[in-house]
């Protein structure tokens, strides 16, 4: 399939309901921790959106978890865009934000590690995140079967 280039912009509020059930389709997979409409709201800002012909096709956002770390956060891209490049571009945005903060250490759990891996990350071992352990992993429900793998980019 031939696909146009992604556009890559901020979120907006409007952009919410989509992003929402971007979001919830790798939820309902076990695969991305859920995110309700208000979090996603409040949240709205931390968020860069891939679009193609005023589409949203994928999105991703970061969050800052300590003085000089980030985590990318769900990162997801929709059914049929998927191997095209977005989500390198959404991490490239990110990775940009992150340099713009000056923050020079970009976390994120994943299952996709060869998509890491390409785009400048490599494996460490979780434990070495105390700050996402003691914010977000205590309420995970694969908290103590922790499959996901941990990858981080010096930047």
């Amino acid at each position: 399939m031939l696909v146009k280039e992604a556009l890559c912009r901020q979120a907006k509020s409007g952009d919410v309901d989509t992003l929402y059930e971007l979001i919830k389709g790798y939820a309902e997979k076990g695969i991305m921790l859920p995110r309700s409409k208000d979090v996603l709201l409040r949240q709205i800002d931390t968020f860069v959106i891939a679009e193609i012909d005023g589409e949203i096709v994928g999105c991703g956002s970061l969050t800052r978890l300590g003085l000089d770390l980030v985590e990318i956060r769900s990162l997801g891209i929709s059914e049929g865009y998927k191997g095209c490049g977005i989500g390198s571009k959404l991490v490239e945005q990110l990775i940009q934000q992150a340099k713009e903060q000056r923050i020079p250490k970009i976390m994120a759990l994943t299952y996709e590690v060869r998509f890491f891996e390409r785009n400048g990350f490599s494996v460490v071992d979780k434990e070495i995140f105390p700050e996402k352990v003691w914010t977000d992993c205590v309420n995970c429900p694969k908290q103590h079967a922790c499959d996901e793998i941990a990858v981080l980019r010096y930047i």
